[in-house]
């Protein structure tokens, strides 16, 4: 299929069908607390039930704005030292929680055999940038140097995320590649990530239609209020050749879909390893889609399975 006639899964379609019949209201034209319940309403009927787990635990660090929420997943009650996932949920910078990432969150833990640990980083407009950077960046560092209070000494941390949550993911492991912190970052897992300021390609391509529109694109960059050329904004401006093994994935109809590769690519002129994963026929969101889009979830199988072929090289 060509960019002009692009391929879409028929259960995609059946998804973007659905949607349109049910009309309504767009997320920026409602009470911001209203998109926020209803994202995570959503994801209650879209997302695949949640794996039982030995150990999910809510708890919190210090951060610059005060504590910062946290939740903790791990298929052990314990475990000797070892890597451990930050994951840190997407949203736009404005909507989602821990609650909104908790399925997903049961998933990675079960698949990867690794404790995972979630982040609710402060949301815009009320917390604009930088202020999720510097939550993702304290919290990461917090599980890295606090092992006993944790239950969970990391060796090292994988940085994961989609959508915000991939920006986030890159932006830690090129913060924390400049400081060195106690366990460093040995792999990230970016998933359809943002990482530049781009309006053309895929963002005008697949502007409506497909899940994610660029009209919500603007919204949230509105309440984000990035500062352009800031590589906390924007990491595809940041440092690429001391980034670690990244495992990088976009879906086809993406708005975001050309920033992931640009970001790849910049990976790769910088001598970096880097995996690249394109989902073809899906749209933004489906790792959090798998009831309602069953093949997404044979998606997220294959990112995990990738993600520990990449740990068990690493670690070897």
């Amino acid at each position: 299929m060509s960019d002009a006639n692009p391929y879409v899964r028929p259960d995609v379609k059946v998804l973007l069908d659905m949607l349109v019949a049910m009309g309504g209201p767009k997320m920026n034209e409602i009470p911001l607390a209203d998109a926020r319940a209803s994202y995570t309403q959503m994801g209650l009927l879209v997302e695949a039930d949640p794996v039982p787990l030995a150990t999910i635990t809510d708890l919190a660090c210090p951060g610059p704005r005060g504590d910062i929420p946290l939740r903790l997943y791990d298929p052990r009650s314990e475990r000797a030292p070892g890597p451990v996932v930050m994951f840190y949920h997407g949203g736009g910078f404005v909507i989602g929680d821990l609650d909104s990432h908790h399925a997903l969150c049961t998933t990675i833990a079960a698949e990867l055999d690794l404790p995972v640990v979630a982040v609710h980083y402060a949301l815009a407009p009320e917390n604009p940038f930088p202020a999720s950077d510097e939550d993702c960046i304290a919290a990461t560092r917090w599980v890295a140097e606090n092992g006993p209070t944790l239950g969970r000494e990391a060796t090292g941390i994988v940085t994961m995320g989609d959508s915000a949550g991939g920006h986030l993911a890159i932006v830690v492991a090129q913060q924390l590649a400049k400081s060195q912190a106690k366990a460093p970052v040995i792999l990230q897992v970016p998933i359809y990530p943002a990482t530049d300021e781009s309006s053309d390609g895929s963002m005008a391509q697949f502007a409506d239609g497909y899940l994610l529109t660029k009209e919500t694109m603007d919204w949230f960059m509105d309440c984000y209020a990035p500062v352009a050329g800031n590589p906390l904004a924007y990491p595809i401006h940041g440092e690429q050749a001391g980034s670690p093994p990244t495992l990088l994935v976009t879906a086809s109809l993406d708005p975001l879909r050309d920033q992931g590769r640009r970001y790849a690519a910049a990976l790769v002129a910088a001598g970096v390893e880097c995996h690249f994963m394109e989902m073809k026929g899906s749209v933004h969101g489906f790792v959090n889609l798998r009831k309602a889009v069953p093949s997404t979830q044979a998606d997220l199988l294959a990112i995990l399975a990738q993600a520990k072929l990449m740990l068990a090289r690493i670690s070897a």
